[in-house]
């Protein structure tokens, strides 16, 4: 039995967590499953990342590790978010084809698909206009993902592929109010608004639409891209669009884990960002017709548990 030795960088962030613990309780024979944390390698730097390569020899590899952010982490610094995205991808894809490595799953995110475009958007749409201005670098850096899994497979024959994610969240996650994404930020102001008493603030008018996925779920799909995926072409992993909700309503949902009784105040000269980005999960459907993702609102239920317990350790 051939050994599959699959190296997933990003591995102490919010989606490598969920794919750990799954692995956990679904973990086969012939795979050995090595989880990088920034700690282990700057995938910033070429010799560092063919370094970590050369020492853990991998079959396959989940490229996680990204610098990351929500809509304020972004404004003021799309300079930043574009060349470290670009360096390090680029590191990622070169090393995974000089070492022969069989299968790399890169991760995108919806947040890179035009602005103006019609609903549910599918991967068919992701290049055909310009990203939302708020992370237009993020999303620039992250398009040429799908761009250079083509010619690499074209030119090399590499089986790289990647998957977009709608907006995910969990155990794990990053809860830092200023850099956080919106589920993250929301309940650590939660959090600090029943502990303090004080107002819980809303940034923008709460309008703005999302689908979210739990880390959790999300994890499944990945491991299942993985193992079965065999499309260079990319695949949205999203829940269903009817399960869409306002940035008001998971704000009640989280006051409700939390059972807030206080104040809420919504602060409308903040920016809402992208006002939705419906995603069609009908080509996921097409494969995993059964798959069923948690509620949103029981998945806040068990991400505001988790912060509660190890708010002492969380990223925030």
């Amino acid at each position: 039995m051939e050994k599959k030795v699959i190296l997933v960088t990003g591995g102490s962030g919010l989606v490598g967590k969920g794919m750990e613990t799954i692995i956990k309780s679904d973990k086969r024979e012939d795979e050995d499953w090595i989880f990088l944390s920034s700690k282990d390698a700057n995938l910033l730097s070429k010799e560092d990342t063919f370094a970590v390569f050369e020492k853990y020899k991998p079959t396959h590899v989940i490229h996680l590790a990204a610098l990351v952010g929500g809509l304020y982490a972004h404004l003021g610094n799309n300079c930043d978010y574009f060349r470290s995205n670009v360096k390090m991808d680029d590191n990622i894809l070169e090393a995974c084809h000089q070492n022969k490595v069989k299968k790399l799953v890169s991760c995108l995110s919806t947040c890179i698909f035009p602005d103006k475009t019609s609903y549910p958007i599918d991967e068919t749409m992701l290049h055909n206009g310009p990203p939302h201005p708020s992370n237009a670098a993020f999303a620039y850096a992250k398009r040429m993902m799908d761009l250079q899994n083509r010619k690499y497979n074209e030119e090399h024959g590499c089986m790289f592929t990647s998957v977009v994610p709608c907006n995910v969240f969990g155990p794990h996650d990053n809860f830092d109010p200023l850099h956080a994404h919106v589920m993250g930020a929301l309940i650590n102001r939660a959090y600090q608004a029943k502990e303090n008493g004080t107002t819980f603030e809303i940034w923008g008018t709460g309008a703005a639409l999302r689908q979210f996925i739990y880390n959790l779920d999300l994890a499944k799909l990945f491991i299942w891209v993985l193992r079965e995926y065999t499309e260079v072409d990319p695949i949205i992993l999203s829940p269903n669009a009817e399960d869409e909700v306002s940035i008001k309503d998971v704000a009640m949902m989280i006051l409700e884990a939390f059972d807030f009784k206080g104040e809420v105040q919504f602060l409308t000269d903040k920016s809402d960002g992208q006002l939705k980005k419906t995603a069609s999960n009908a080509k996921l459907r097409t494969y995993l017709p059964q798959f069923q993702f948690m509620s949103t609102r029981q998945a806040i239920r068990e991400t505001v548990q988790w912060y509660v317990d190890n708010h002492h350790v969380a990223r925030k």
